[in-house]
């Protein structure tokens, strides 16, 4: 039973991550997100650096409010994920992601890989979903400078 509840884990992982790589609607993406009004998005970063670092962003609002900020700084084409690893005892799911990323804003890209920990419920549903990822890329691309430190034109 025990790697059942592995596989479980794993597969749900696996279709969260393949919605967002995918850039599904965003209906479909909160689809994979508790129901809870304890639900968060949080990615680790200081806040002054970008709108959606560094805070948590509670409840079903809050998954909105986080995924209408990224949406309305970043996009991103290549998604692609590798590298996932179960913890059955605490539901979670870490996984390797990489993309390349675009503050829309400045038009400024960087290819980027982060990481994702996804806590699950009961009902295989995305409780927490916390990213590390490249502040400090994006906060240079916010700025317009990052090609100009990285030699692009």
């Amino acid at each position: 039973m025990a790697s059942g509840k592995r596989a479980q884990l794993r597969q749900a992982a696996q279709a969260f991550c393949s919605a967002f790589a995918s850039q599904k609607p965003p209906e479909e993406i909160f689809s994979h997100f508790s129901k809870s009004d304890d639900v968060v998005a949080y990615e680790h970063g200081l806040p002054q650096l970008a709108p959606f670092l560094g805070r948590e962003f509670r409840g079903q609002d809050g998954i909105k409010e986080y995924f209408q900020t990224i949406s309305g700084s970043l996009s991103y084409e290549n998604m692609k994920f590798s590298n996932f690893v179960v913890d059955e005892e605490e539901k979670k799911v870490s996984v390797r992601g990489e993309a390349k990323f675009t503050w829309t804003s400045t038009e400024q890209s960087w290819d980027e890989v982060f990481t994702y920990v996804l806590e699950f419920d009961d009902s295989l549903k995305v409780k927490k979903y916390e990213v590390w990822a490249d502040s400090g890329a994006a906060y240079l691309a916010s700025q317009g400078i990052l090609n100009e430190l990285v030699g692009q034109k």
